[in-house]
């Protein structure tokens, strides 16, 4: 290892929500490409920025299954399936029938706690498992505090309030950014949707050489 290469830093903006199993697939393959890149001395720096999928929408919970089918019809259902199926190739393990549909504003406001620690991409894992695979009601506050205490995100400090968060979902909404996952690595094209592996650790790779020329 160079030290040239230990001085280079890429850095990266991700585009998520925690809901969306098109995130869930792209980051899962990002995080792969980062540690490829990562195991060869170049430091990469994540920023999670929020976007709802369903702004507003409150955090009571129910059977997502169920509330795909009755509001976009029982096609929803049978494709979600066979993303489900396909997600296996990438290691994930989605449980549709267990899911719950939830806001996720609470979510994201835990995601920038753990980034303040240094831990978001851990909580943001974390997140996405508990939703798709677990079952779990990533909207519940209970919920989000056993899920911190599992990442070793400490919650008895000052969070981020809801006018910050807001202000990151507006400024995400500004930059025109209407769909989901976005990957914003320095120096390369935007990425959008669940790009493959080899497609992210090409761009990071590139972003690398870009900023050891720099």
């Amino acid at each position: 290892m160079t030290q040239q290469a230990q001085r280079t830093t890429v850095r990266a903006e991700i585009v998520l929500d925690v809901i969306c199993v098109h995130s869930y697939l792209g980051y899962t393959r990002f995080a792969r490409a980062a540690e490829r890149l990562r195991a060869s001395g170049v430091a990469v720096e994540v920023d999670f920025l929020p976007f709802e999928l369903a702004p507003g929408a409150g955090t009571v919970g129910a059977p997502l299954l169920e509330v795909l089918e009755r509001t976009f019809g029982p096609q929803a259902v049978a494709g979600i399936s066979q993303l489900a199926a396909a997600a296996t190739q990438d290691g994930l393990d989605l449980h549709y029938e267990r899911a719950v549909a939830t806001g996720t504003f609470e979510a994201h406001q835990l995601i920038a706690l753990a980034a303040a620690q240094g831990r978001a991409e851990q909580m943001v894992e974390r997140l996405f498992r508990a939703h798709f695979t677990d079952g779990l009601h990533i909207g519940d506050a209970a919920t989000l505090a056993a899920l911190a205490a599992e990442v070793g995100v400490r919650t008895d400090g000052a969070a981020p309030g809801p006018e910050q968060l807001q202000a990151r979902l507006d400024l995400v909404r500004r930059r025109g950014i209407t769909s989901i996952p976005v990957f914003l690595i320095d120096g390369v094209p935007p990425l959008t949707g669940s790009q493959s592996e080899s497609a992210l650790f090409a761009a990071l790779q590139a972003a690398a050489g870009a900023a050891r020329t720099a």
